[in-house]
């Protein structure tokens, strides 16, 4: 193991560009094991061409372009500076307009404009959702919960950051959501497997997931993942457990 070849490699991968929301450069090197339901069939049979959609943290639209939204009837919103133009550039030659959002709390949008919201992995706030979904109107989100990447991050950086996240765990959705006197039509909770094939894909990973590694660097961390090489030459890979709970609601 030639360490200070592997650590120039790894702070190579610490640098790569990331656009959207896609993962892709690391498909061949890292696979997250299948949750027992599908996003994107779930959402796909909510969608007709009479209903007007929003899709929540929209990243680069990568996922909205890919579920063949309604032309004129679709809206989008993201907050993430770089993305607000990447996305306007990807969805509106498709019809689809975007909305920056500054907080949670205010979306751009009146009351009761949406039949179906869908959020995978954005925050919100349930009261806002409440507010601009139509009585009648369907909420699909699918949330990264409170223990995600829990033990690698402790094991990276000593100690699991305290991350704000609006609800933490599928308990906490369901209270929130029948608060306000939601009909839940689905719920899961599943914690899937993460495996990395080699450490330079986790590096990308870590850097791009800021908020559950604060502070990372390969610089700061080599001794870390020195360690976390020496138990991918034993076993072929390294872990981590995810935490993804799933929830499809209808406003009274």
């Amino acid at each position: 193991m030639n360490l200070e070849y592997l650590k120039e490699i790894w702070k190579k991968e610490e640098k790569h560009s990331f656009k959207g929301w896609d993962f892709s450069y690391i498909d061949s090197r890292s696979k997250e094991e299948a949750l027992p339901w599908d996003y994107k069939k779930i959402v796909e049979s909510y969608i007709s061409d009479d209903k007007v959609m929003l899709d929540m943290g929209t990243g680069g639209g990568e996922f909205l372009l890919s579920i063949n939204p309604s032309v004129g009837k679709t809206y989008a919103t993201e907050a993430y500076l770089p993305n607000i133009e990447l996305s306007r550039q990807t969805l509106a030659p498709h019809g689809i307009e975007v909305r920056a959002v500054q907080d949670d709390c205010k979306l751009p949008f009146k009351d009761n404009f949406f039949d179906l919201i869908i959020n995978r992995h954005e925050a919100y706030y349930l009261s806002e959702v409440n507010r601009i979904l139509k009585p009648g109107g369907i909420f699909i989100t699918q949330q990264i919960g409170e223990n995600n990447n829990r033990e690698l991050s402790s094991f990276l950086l000593d100690k699991y950051p305290e991350i704000e996240r609006l609800p933490e765990n599928l308990k906490e959705a369901l209270e929130g959501a029948k608060g306000f006197g939601w009909n839940i039509i689905k719920k899961e909770e599943h914690f899937p497997k993460i495996y990395f094939y080699d450490i330079g894909a986790l590096v990308y990973y870590a850097k791009i997931i800021q908020w559950e590694f604060p502070e990372f660097s390969v610089e700061r961390c080599f001794s870390k993942l020195k360690s976390l090489q020496q138990k991918l030459e034993k076993q072929g890979y390294v872990d981590t457990i995810g935490h993804r709970y799933l929830i499809i609601a209808r406003k009274p």
